[in-house]
């Protein structure tokens, strides 16, 4: 590791260390971890992480008005009581049908059993994902465009797909434990998460020669896990939450 690197390492080690509070999760910093966190159940943190996407502040104002004991009601109650809920993308029957297909899902095997039977044939997460998706779309077949935004579909050439930034975030709360991360499972190592990479991560990212890949996709996630890796090779995906931060905040 060159100077460069060592000065960068210890900027994020600080910035991880500090971020590593309760008070990282809270209203005037909204994050959707706040609202998993709140209810430390993995169905209800694959809502908060898919949805996790657009205004900070807006997404958890929609994570807080949806009732998440319609996880046990009858498919006619989450139907009725989700009728008038929206955002962005998914409209109404998208949101209800993320609701009963993941109530499908608890009545067969938990989402920690799927991920991990994917990821123990080759010790990636992302065969875990795409065994995934495969499930989650076939217990409860619906096709529109938010839904398709919202759950994702398996890639036709994995090596150019998307970042699946929200599965990767998803992953690295169900995976990771610390003061942030819930670490509710435990058959996958955290070693082998991939970095959440969205376009705001992605230029922070580059702007501190973290990456060096112009196109913000699955290649580039791998790419900027496997320079973190060399700063914590068992646990590369614990800067995410400090880089995520550092660009929120302009402070880079």
């Amino acid at each position: 590791m060159n100077a460069r690197e060592q000065k960068l390492k210890a900027l994020l080690d600080s910035e991880a260390a500090a971020r590593d509070s309760c008070g990282e999760l809270c209203y005037e910093r909204p994050d959707p971890l706040l609202v998993a966190s709140r209810h430390r159940d993995e169905s209800v943190a694959l809502i908060c992480a898919l949805f996790g996407y657009g205004n900070a502040a807006l997404i958890v104002k929609f994570l807080d008005s949806l009732d998440f004991s319609l996880l046990g009601a009858s498919e006619e109650q989450i139907t009725a009581a989700l009728s008038s809920r929206y955002y962005r993308f998914q409209k109404a029957p998208d949101v209800i049908a993320l609701f009963i297909a993941l109530r499908r899902l608890k009545n067969e095997s938990s989402i920690e059993e799927i991920f991990v039977g994917g990821y123990r044939r080759e010790g990636s997460i992302l065969d875990g994902l795409w065994d995934f998706i495969t499930r989650l779309r076939s217990l409860y077949p619906h096709e529109s465009y938010g839904y398709d935004f919202l759950t994702g579909r398996v890639p036709d050439k994995p090596a150019a797909a998307g970042t699946y930034k929200r599965y990767m975030m998803y992953l690295r709360w169900m995976v990771r434990k610390d003061t942030l991360d819930m670490g509710l499972w435990s058959g996958i190592d955290r070693s082998d998460l991939i970095m959440p990479l969205d376009t705001h991560t992605f230029h922070v990212s580059r702007r501190l020669g973290l990456l060096e890949r112009k196109s913000c996709d699955m290649k580039a996630a791998i790419e900027l896990t496997e320079k973190l890796r060399k700063f914590d090779p068992l646990d590369p995906v614990k800067y995410d939450f400090a880089l995520y931060r550092l660009g929120q905040e302009e402070l880079v």
